[in-house]
């Protein structure tokens, strides 16, 4: 179970380095009898300690530049030029849910809100029109966030210049020091405030909530949620929140960290310019103690969510204490990393073999700065969850009771020291926002940055340490240290389910020998063998310079476009067949089933845990997914890897293995969230809209539990054997390759497959329909909160390549009608916090396009929201926009697609299909200048064509019971 009121470690410290890379968490505690390392080669540790790095020895990274301004603000600085031209701004403030006292529980994440709206020296809400004339999209480029320990505000202004930066530092320095409190703004947003609390208000919430209460009873935590109360948020005046701002927003609570394409000495300077007047009469409130785990509270707690899967959690919870961030502290940590992903991979392995839970796994979290501790996460095959508890509990106690063996501690290691080297091989190419987040989370977890490479040598420096002895040493810390504490969570009342809690994880338990993964070695020689090596028959130029088209003897295609733009990064994409055009729209196929099953249903005679193997310390993978027109398969691997990634997905399409375990699970698994759908109007959209939009067409509907019963091995492999065997082959790679190289390791691997035959696609297929006009909502019903509604409304459009151009200019259209329901629906009325309008045009189908938009809004809200679309709509199409509303919406689009364009996912993306359609080739070439010369009324005219009133299809989700006002 994961906590949502954990911030994410995204930290660029060692650690955190690991946990982009790895699938289990660190554990925060250091081991006395290990010595310490000796200092890492190019460590600093002579220099001057930066304010980041007091009380560490971990080499500072040299590339940020460090400085505290006199009021006590401490800044970060360093130039990255990913993507060019871009700069990213990240203002951290040391205040979240954990500072508000009880009559002010979600004034933190009120301010943040109060904060964007602009301050007394920029007029309410232009803060937002300044930064998208700047190219900015708001809500991806600019946002903010609150958690329970701190706020982090975000901008990314692309294309920046020492002008429009200084505008925005201008702009933030005044949003920091000088908000607009007044009673006006506060009013207007509390209504959007209590709008957002409302839609987040489902089960999900609800189940954070309780296991908040429940594993930090006695601590603040437990009850301080950012989003508030709905009592203390009404309550919140222009005056409360001034005297909030006042003890908290202070220069010496602030960090600000910037990343991108400038001069690190002239962000600094304008830091100093814009931010050193700051001050704050008096003193500042001190930071809250935020308690420890209480013993004394209840161990043991039920909490029943309707309709929710049964889950269970158990935690051990040790106080959280500050810590030098040492090269020791950051080895002992990996240390046990290596513990709970032995456990994990043993749980996983018993899990696929279909045993008494479909998911479990261990995990280490340090929580809101409030506990270090380890979790257990299970999710039963079914209701007896006694049973699965007893398993997972008997799986943790044979990792407690003998070591693990050599070959188990090597397989760990050797995926966490590759999942660091590739962040080493890719370090020219992380991006500038991630860097400038990385610091302020940094610092928010008060611990350190290091470069990717020092990350590196601190793991492997410690290696010798991580001994069979540790690792059992670190087990039994983890799982035996600190106040135990475990959750279920139930869908239905089951009497006397606490008691039998209570009793389940007090019985004793006996140690689960037969967990332990054997130790044999896999190889590629043991995948299925190929044939000999295909002929090349054609070899082209497309598209973009340097990109290439080429044929082989047996109608293979590959796209290829070698390149330098991703240091150490090969994309793969293999597509075949024809997607869900294979499939009758009238006749159910377990196409549901495919993402996961397909995949670990294994090659050959291999299955998923040999694959594992097989791939462990290398960068290879199967993404598994199904597009309009095409199957396809995915991975991003390395030049290292790129040959045996080749391989692999060949032999997928050669041999592929049918292994029955992975039908089981995810049927288990899709049956166990059912119910879970029909709870909250958000789900209820997920499950039936995109099988409603396209009139009923099966091939976009969630399975019935019916069919998710029925489904058999046997039936799942009839449907999927013909397709993986036939239909056309695409490949594309994309990344730092040599082009010969990478021909030749297509024609021994793709190019050594027979030739396929191919299955006509019948008419019926290829067509998608939009459902008929309704003249009212077409109504659907959750189960969930009463003042919980979702309302929809979709005007048909068209598809395929005839109106290209129109295709792209509703684009601009969309995020224009997107940008007024937001002014409207949130900003001015708080009716509704994510309204949303999305362009879909189907390149693929002649038809099936449209607009649409979505929106969650309270029962008695319906009606108004639909006026409001209406209107909007009707306004587009009877005037034309602005000029400044349309460069508005076309500067952070032409922004967009230049910071994409400096990828090869985007090119990737864009070319899928393209060997048999060459139309995507001209589609691509002409993007850019299709979207972005569209002019006011070009936009009146698609609006007027397009959003006709006669034409609409509209659904409104309601409580059970509930009527639309």
């Amino acid at each position: 179970m994961s906590f949502s009121f954990r911030r994410p470690a995204v930290s660029l410290s060692v650690i955190a380095l690991l946990l982009s890379g790895s699938p289990a968490s660190l554990s925060a505690r250091t081991d006395p009898t290990i010595t310490k390392a000796a200092p890492v080669a190019g460590s600093a540790q002579a220099q001057v300690r930066p304010w980041l790095y007091e009380n560490s020895d971990v080499p500072i990274d040299p590339a940020w530049r460090f400085g505290t301004l006199p009021n006590g603000l401490r800044y970060a600085v360093r130039r990255n030029g990913v993507p060019p031209g871009q700069v990213s701004v990240r203002l951290r403030m040391d205040v979240g849910s954990l500072m508000e006292r009880p009559d002010e529980q979600g004034y933190a994440h009120f301010m943040e809100h109060l904060t964007f709206r602009g301050s007394r020296h920029v007029p309410d809400g232009e803060s937002k029109r300044i930064w998208q004339r700047l190219g900015v999209t708001f809500g991806s480029d600019s946002n903010a966030q609150t958690t329970p320990t701190g706020t982090t505000y975000a901008l990314d202004l692309p294309q920046a210049t020492p002008t429009s930066l200084g505008e925005s530092m201008k702009i933030l320095a005044g949003m920091m020091a000088d908000p607009n409190i007044i009673d006006s703004a506060v009013a207007a947003e509390r209504a959007v405030v209590l709008a957002e609390r409302r839609e987040g208000d489902g089960p999900q919430m609800r189940i954070s909530d309780a296991s908040r209460r429940h594993f930090f009873a006695g601590q603040p935590l437990a009850d301080r949620s950012p989003i508030g109360t709905v009592a203390t948020l009404n309550a919140a005046t222009a005056a409360r929140m001034e005297a909030f701002h006042q003890r908290w927003y202070r220069p010496e609570n602030a960090v600000i960290s910037i990343a991108g394409d400038i001069d690190p000495a002239v962000a600094e300077q304008m830091i100093k310019d814009n931010f050193a007047s700051w001050s704050v009469p008096g003193k500042g409130a001190a930071l809250p103690e935020f308690g420890e785990p209480n013993p004394k509270a209840p161990a043991t707690s039920v909490a029943v969510e309707p309709g929710a899967p049964t889950g269970l959690t158990m935690a051990w919870l040790r106080p959280w204490k500050p810590h030098a961030d040492t090269i020791v502290y950051n080895q002992d940590k990996l240390t046990d990393m290596l513990a709970l992903q032995i456990i994990s991979r043993r749980l996983e392995q018993v899990a696929r073999s279909g045993g008494s839970f479909i998911q479990a796994s261990v995990d280490q979290q340090d929580v809101s700065r409030s506990a270090d501790g380890t979790f257990v996460t299970i999710v039963p095959s079914g209701d007896n969850w006694e049973k699965a508890l007893g398993d997972v509990r008997a799986i943790i106690e044979d990792a407690k009771a003998s070591p693990p063996s050599q070959l188990e501690i090597d397989r760990e290691y050797a995926q966490i020291d590759t999942a660091l080297a590739i962040q080493v091989e890719n370090a020219d190419t992380e991006a500038g926002a991630k860097q400038a987040s990385d610091l302020v989370s940094a610092v928010d977890i008060r611990e350190t940055t290091v470069s990717p490479q020092a990350a590196l040598d601190i793991f492997r420096s410690g290696k010798p340490a991580m001994t069979p002895q540790k690792i059992l040493d670190s087990t039994r810390r983890l799982f035996s240290a600190g106040v135990f504490r475990a959750l279920l969570i139930t869908g239905k009342l089951v009497p006397g389910a606490a008691a039998k809690l209570a009793a389940a994880v007090a019985a004793p338990v006996k140690a689960a020998t037969n967990a332990r993964l054997a130790d044999k070695a896999v190889t590629m020689a043991d995948l299925p063998k190929l044939g000999a090596p295909g002929k090349v028959v054609s070899r082209t130029q497309v598209g973009l310079p340097g990109m290439e088209s080429i044929t082989f003897a047996n109608g293979v295609k590959l796209t290829l476009f070698a390149n330098d733009a991703e240091t150490e990064k090969v994309r793969i994409n293999v597509r075949f067949g024809h997607g869900q055009q294979a499939f009758s729209p009238t006749k159910p196929v377990p196409g549901w089933a495919a993402n996961y099953a397909l995949v670990a249903s294994g090659i050959g005679k291999l299955g998923q845990r040999e694959l594992d193997d097989l791939t462990n310390g290398r960068r290879m993978g199967m993404d598994f997914s199904i597009d309009d027109d095409a199957f396809e398969m995915q991975a991003v691997t390395r030049p290292a890897d790129y040959r045996d990634q080749l391989q692999l997905f060949a032999t997928k399409l050669a041999a592929p293995g049918w292994d029955p375990a992975p039908i089981a699970r995810v049927k288990t698994g899709t049956a166990v969230a059912y119910d879970a759908m029909g709870r909250a109007p958000d789900s209820v959209l997920a499950r039936d809209l995109n099988w409603l939009l396209h009139d009923k067409d099966v091939r976009f509907r969630t399975p019935s539990r019916e069919e998710i019963d029925a489904l058999t091995p046997q039936a799942f492999r009839a449907t999927w054997e013909p397709l993986l065997a036939s239909g056309p082959i695409e490949v594309q790679i994309f990344g730092q390759v040599k082009p010969d190289e990478a021909i030749q390791a297509v024609a021994a691997t793709f190019g050594a497959l027979p030739a396929r035959a191919d299955v006509p696609v019948p008419a019926v297929n290829k067509q998608m329909r939009f459902p008929a006009p309704v003249s009212k909502p077409v109504v659907l019903r959750h189960k969930g909160d009463k003042e919980q509604a979702a309302a929809v409304m979709a005007w048909p459009t068209a598809g395929g390549f005839t109106l290209t151009k129109e295709a792209r200019q509703l684009e601009i259209l969309t995020q224009i009608f997107n940008d007024r329901l937001f002014d409207r629906l949130r900003s001015t009325e708080g009716a509704a916090y994510s309204p949303s309008v999305q362009n879909n045009w189907p390149f693929s189908y002649e038809s099936g396009g449209y607009i649409l938009v979505t929106s969650q809004v309270r029962p008695d809200r319906v009606n108004y929201f639909y006026g409001v679309v209406k209107d909007t709509a009707a306004d587009l199409a009877k005037n034309p926009v602005s000029d400044d509303e349309l460069q508005r919406a076309v500067a952070p689009m032409r922004q967009l697609l230049m910071r994409a364009s400096t990828g090869n996912a985007f090119w990737m993306n864009q070319m899928e299909g393209a060997t048999q359609n060459p139309q995507y080739v001209q589609a691509m070439q002409t993007m850019a200048k299709d979207m972005l010369s569209v002019t006011p009324a070009q936009l009146q005219a698609l609006a007027a064509k397009y959003l006709i009133a006669g034409k609409s299809w509209s659904a409104v989700v309601l409580p059970e019971g509930v009527e639309a006002r």
